[in-house]
C-alpha cells in the first residue's frame, strides 16, 4: 500500500474498472485521504456456449505454453481446468502481468513467466522465454473477442497457437444521472481509466455531457496505449504514471494533486 498522509485529501476519484477488480485500488485511495468513486464500465460475464473452450481444456496436455493475459482469464479459464482434470506437468505458463501471476498462484502455480515492469503483452514478447517457440504450442487464455497482437506474434516466430476464450466484456447499463450531477458540480476530480476498451466504454456511457466534463478532468493510466486513445478522443489531461499497476496509478495521484510547500 502506498503511504504518505492524506495526500488526496478532498480529492474525489473516478474509478472505472470492473466492481470486483476494484479493492485494492480504492483502499489504497482511501488510505491517502482520497475518496473512490466506483463507476465500473466493463462488465465480465460468462460466455454462454463452452463446448469449444471444454474441448481445448481436454486437449490441455498437447500444448507446451499456456498465456493468461489477464486476472480474470485466470479466474474464469482455471476454475474450469482443475474441474477438469490435474493440471499437466510439462506445461509452462505466462501470464501478461503481475496481477495475473499472483492470480495462478491462488491455483497452485509458482512458476510463472511474466514481464517485471511494463504489463502488457508487447512487454511479454520482450522476454527471452518466448524467443524461441517455433514448433510449441501455446494457448492463450482471454475473453471473446481480445487483442491480436500476442497470438500474431507468436505464430510469425513459428508457434502453433490456439484461443482460449473463456469470458466475455460487456457494456454495462448504467443509470449515469447521478455521476453526471456530480461531475458538473466539480465533485469528480480525477478518472482511473485500466484498458482502452473501458476508456470507449465510459465515453459512450456518458454521452455528449459528460464527454465534455471528461475531457476537461486529469486522466490518468499506466499504459501508453490508452493514452493515445484519450488522446485520439479528444481528452486534454492525460496522465500516463511512470511507475505500472495499481501502485503507479496511486504514485501518479499522489505526484499530480501534491501541495507544494509553502515558502
Amino acid at each position: 500500500m502506498v503511504s504518505g498522509g492524506n495526500t488526496l485529501d478532498g480529492i474525489n476519484v473516478l474509478v472505472t474498472r470492473p466492481a470486483h477488480q476494484s479493492t485494492f485500488l480504492s483502499d489504497g485511495i482511501r488510505a491517502v485521504g482520497g475518496n473512490p468513486i466506483l463507476f465500473p464500465v466493463l462488465e465480465i460475464t460468462e460466455i454462454q456456449d463452452r463446448t469449444a473452450l471444454l474441448d481445448l481444456i481436454n486437449r490441455l496436455e498437447t500444448f507446451d505454453l499456456a498465456i493468461f493475459v489477464s486476472p480474470n482469464a485466470v479466474n474464469k479459464g482455471m476454475r474450469l481446468i482443475t474441474q477438469q482434470a490435474a493440471l499437466p506437468s510439462s506445461l509452462r505458463f505466462a501470464t501478461v502481468g503481475k496481477g495475473s501471476a499472483e492470480a495462478l498462484h491462488q491455483f497452485g502455480v509458482d512458476r510463472v513467466i511474466h514481464p517485471d515492469e511494463r504489463f502488457d503483452s508487447e512487454a511479454l514478447l520482450e522476454m527471452g522465454a518466448l524467443q524461441q517457440v517455433a514448433g510449441k504450442r501455446v494457448v492463450i487464455f482471454r475473453g471473446v473477442g481480445g487483442r491480436p497482437l500476442l497470438g500474431d506474434a507468436l505464430r510469425q516466430r513459428g508457434a502453433e497457437v490456439e484461443f482460449a476464450e473463456c469470458y466475455c466484456r460487456e457494456k454495462p447499463n448504467i443509470d449515469v444521472a447521478p455521476l453526471l450531477e456530480s461531475w458538473s458540480q466539480g465533485k469528480i476530480n480525477a478518472v482511473i481509466i485500466t484498458s482502452s476498451e473501458g476508456l470507449r466504454n465510459l465515453f459512450d456511457i456518458i454521452g455528449q455531457i459528460g464527454q465534455q466534463l471528461l475531457k476537461l478532468t486529469p486522466m490518468f493510466t499506466t499504459h501508453e496505449r490508452i493514452a493515445r486513445t484519450a488522446r485520439d478522443l479528444g481528452l486534454e489531461h492525460v496522465v500516463k504514471t511512470e511507475k505500472t499497476g495499481d501502485e503507479g496509478l496511486l504514485l501518479g495521484l499522489q505526484d499530480y494533486f501534491q501541495v507544494p510547500d509553502s515558502i
